[in-house]
């Protein structure tokens, strides 16, 4: 196993631990650290977030269904939505420049740290 093996693994481990944690699908703190630390584009780092996403919300919704903390019906109503959400955002995603869409993810992430804090 290589020495970025093993990072991705470290990376993926934490990421896992805060997304089960805090509920988040991990993209706020996955696609910071592969443009910042592993240096991956920015529209690669989004792309790469969703995949990522997806096994680490089933590991996570397993153990919270185990302890009666999840809406069924709720979630599948909000994924229809969200899958042709992902799908309209996606095709949109390739017509801004990296730059721009790193500035719009971080904007993102202040507007929501703040809501959350307040």
């Amino acid at each position: 196993m290589s020495t970025r093996d093993v990072k991705l693994l470290a990376i993926g481990f934490g990421i896992g631990i805060l997304s089960g944690l805090l509920g988040v699908g991990g993209g706020i703190f996955l696609v910071p650290i592969m443009v910042g630390y592993l240096a991956i584009p920015q529209h690669s780092a989004h792309a790469t977030s969703l995949l990522v996403v997806l096994p680490t919300a089933i590991a996570g919704s397993f153990v919270y269904s185990q302890h009666q903390n999840l809406d069924y019906m709720m979630a599948f109503s909000l994924a229809i939505g969200a899958m042709a959400g992902a799908a309209i955002g996606a095709h949109f995603l390739k017509r801004i420049p990296a730059h721009q869409l790193k500035r719009y993810f971080g904007v993102m992430l202040l507007l929501v740290g703040l809501r959350m804090v307040w």
